[in-house]
C-alpha cells in the first residue's frame, strides 16, 4: 500500500524531511547539488598549476598574478552576499540552473583569453557563479538530506573539493606531457566548462525545488507535487476550515542574522569560514610550488605533489562526514584547528632541520586537519544555523566572509612571502587558526542536531503572540 502523507502546514513537509530515510536516490541529488563545489575546486586549482604559463603568455607581474587568482574571489563574494538573498526569494531550483549557465560561458572566456583585461572579466563572471552556487547548493542539502544525515550530508561538499582538487592534476598531466606548454592553462581553466556543463543537464533532469522552501513560498499544494515527485508517495493537502487572510510574504535581510536570537551562531559562523580560508588559501593555492621547493623545480612535481598533498584533504573530509552525527561540527573545527596549528608550528620551527619527507607530511597534516575541521565547518555550521526562511541569507553571508578570507591571503600572504619568506610567513599565519579556535571555544553554539526549523516557528508564534510581528 503507497504511503499517504497528510500535508496541514508548511511544518508538516519539513518534518517528512526530516524523518525520511532517503536512499541511493537521495545520495545522487546530493552529488548532483554539489557539482558547483567541483567546478569552484577545479578552477580554483588549476589556475594555481598553470600560473607559470600564464605569467609567461601575458608577461605579468606579482600583482597582476596577485589581481588574476584574486578576481575570482571577488565575484565569488559579490556572488554569495547577493546570491543567499536571491536563493531565498526565488527559490533553490532557478539559482541552480542560472549560476551553472554562468559558469560554463566563464570557463569558456576565461580559456579563451586574449589579454589581462578580458581575463579578469571571466575570471570575475566565474566567481559570481559560483559564489552563487555555494548559497544554494548547501542550502539545498539542507532541506533535502533527513535530520539524522544531514551535518554529514552538508559536509560532503569538502570532499567534493579535495576530489576535484586531485582531478585537476590528473586531467592535466596528459597535456603536460603532450607538449602543450605555454597553452597549458588554456587547457585546464577551459576544460573546467565541461563538467559545469554535466552538471547543469544533471541538475535540469534530476533536481526539483526544495520542498520546504516551497512550502513556505509556493504553497502547500507545490510542496506536495514536489513531495510525491521526489519520493513517490501519495499526499494530501487539508486546509483549516476558518478562511484566514492571505500570508504577506516576507523577505529574508541580512539584519535578522546580526538580531540577538542569532548573533552568536553568526559571529561563529563567519570567524571560522574567515580565518579557515585564510590559512587554506595561503598554503593550498600555494601547493605546486610548495611541492617544487620540497621535490625538485620539474613542472611534473608541481603537479604531482599538489595531488599527493591533495590526498590527505580527501583523507581528513571522509573521516570529517563519517563522525560529523557524533561529534558535531563545533567540536569537528576545534579538533582540526589543534591539528593545523600543530603542522604550522612544525613546518615554522623546524624547516631547517626536517628532512624534506617529514616537511611533506606536516604539509599533508595540515591539509588533513583543515578537511576535516573548520575547512568544512564553516559553510556546514553556515548551512545548519538558520531556519528555511532565512537560509540563503545565512549560507551566503558565510560565504561571504570565506571569500573576505580568501582575498586576503591572494593579495597579502604573497607580498608578506616576498618580505619576510615562506616559513616567516608561516609563523604569521598560525594568527589565523589560533582565532579560530579560541571563538569556537568560547561560543557554544552546534547545529548539528538542532531544531532549527520547530524553534523558529515557536519563536514566531510568541512574537505574533507579543504583537512584535
Amino acid at each position: 500500500m503507497q504511503q499517504e502523507l497528510t500535508i496541514r502546514s508548511a511544518k508538516d513537509v519539513s518534518d517528512f524531511v526530516d524523518e525520511h530515510p532517503g536512499g541511493r536516490s537521495t545520495f545522487l541529488i546530493v552529488i548532483i547539488a554539489l557539482g558547483g563545489v567541483f567546478v569552484d575546486a577545479y578552477d580554483f586549482t588549476s589556475l594555481g598549476i598553470g600560473v607559470p604559463a600564464l605569467k609567461e603568455t601575458f608577461g605579468l607581474s606579482p600583482f597582476e598574478v596577485g589581481s588574476v587568482t584574486a578576481m575570482m574571489a571577488i565575484g565569488a563574494f559579490i556572488g554569495a552576499i547577493w546570491g543567499g538573498k536571491a536563493t531565498d526569494k526565488v527559490g533553490r531550483y532557478k539559482m541552480f540552473l542560472v549560476d551553472l549557465i554562468l559558469l560554463v560561458v566563464a570557463a569558456l572566456g576565461a580559456a579563451l583569453s586574449v589579454n589581462l583585461p578580458m581575463l579578469l572579466v571571466f575570471r570575475f563572471l566565474l566567481g559570481l557563479g559560483v559564489g552563487l552556487d555555494f548559497p544554494v547548493a548547501l542550502s539545498f542539502i539542507a532541506e533535502f538530506v533527513n535530520k539524522r544525515k544531514r551535518g554529514g550530508g552538508v559536509n560532503l561538499w569538502q570532499l567534493m573539493w579535495y576530489v576535484a582538487a586531485s582531478c585537476t592534476g590528473l586531467i592535466i598531466v596528459p597535456f603536460y606531457f603532450a607538449g602543450f606548454g605555454e597553452n597549458l592553462w588554456r587547457i585546464a581553466v577551459g576544460f573546467g566548462a565541461l563538467p559545469a556543463l554535466v552538471i547543469l543537464i544533471l541538475r535540469f533532469k534530476y533536481v526539483k525545488e526544495s520542498a520546504p522552501w516551497a512550502a513556505q513560498n509556493l504553497g502547500l499544494d507545490e510542496a506536495a507535487r514536489i513531495l510525491e515527485a521526489t519520493y513517490k508517495i501519495k499526499t494530501r493537502v487539508v486546509r483549516d476550515t476558518v478562511q484566514r487572510a492571505p500570508k504577506v510574504r516576507e523577505h529574508a535581510t541580512f539584519s535578522e542574522i546580526f538580531t540577538s536570537r542569532f548573533i552568536k551562531r553568526t559571529l561563529l559562523v563567519s570567524v571560522i569560514c574567515a580565518t579557515q580560508s585564510l590559512e587554506y588559501f595561503a598554503i593550498g593555492f600555494n601547493l605546486p610550488s610548495i611541492s617544487q621547493s620540497l621535490f625538485g623545480k620539474e613542472f611534473i612535481n608541481a603537479i604531482l605533489g599538489a595531488i599527493a598533498f591533495n590526498a590527505f584533504g580527501i583523507v581528513g573530509a571522509v573521516l570529517g562526514v563519517s563522525v560529523t552525527r557524533r561529534m558535531g561540527a563545533r567540536r569537528m573545527a576545534i579538533a582540526g584547528y589543534v591539528l593545523v596549528l600543530l603542522a604550522l608550528f612544525g613546518m615554522f620551527k623546524l624547516h631547517d632541520v626536517l628532512p624534506i619527507g617529514y616537511m611533506g607530511v606536516l604539509v599533508g597534516l595540515m591539509i588533513l586537519g583543515h578537511a576535516f575541521g573548520p575547512g568544512a565547518q564553516g559553510m556546514t555550521m553556515a548551512a545548519l544555523s538558520y531556519p528555511t526562511r532565512i537560509r540563503g541569507v545565512g549560507t551566503g553571508w558565510g560565504q561571504g566572509m570565506v571569500r573576505v578570507g580568501s582575498i586576503t591571503g591572494f593579495y597579502f600572504f604573497p607580498i608578506l612571502v616576498a618580505t619576510v619568506g615562506f616559513y616567516n610567513m608561516i609563523g604569521f599565519l598560525m594568527l589565523a587558526p589560533a582565532l579560530g579556535l579560541i571563538a569556537a571555544l568560547l561560543i557554544k553554539w552546534e547545529p548539528v542536531g538542532a531544531n532549527i526549523e520547530e524553534s523558529d516557528e515557536e519563536h514566531r508564534t510568541q512574537a505574533i503572540l507579543e504583537g512584535n510581528i
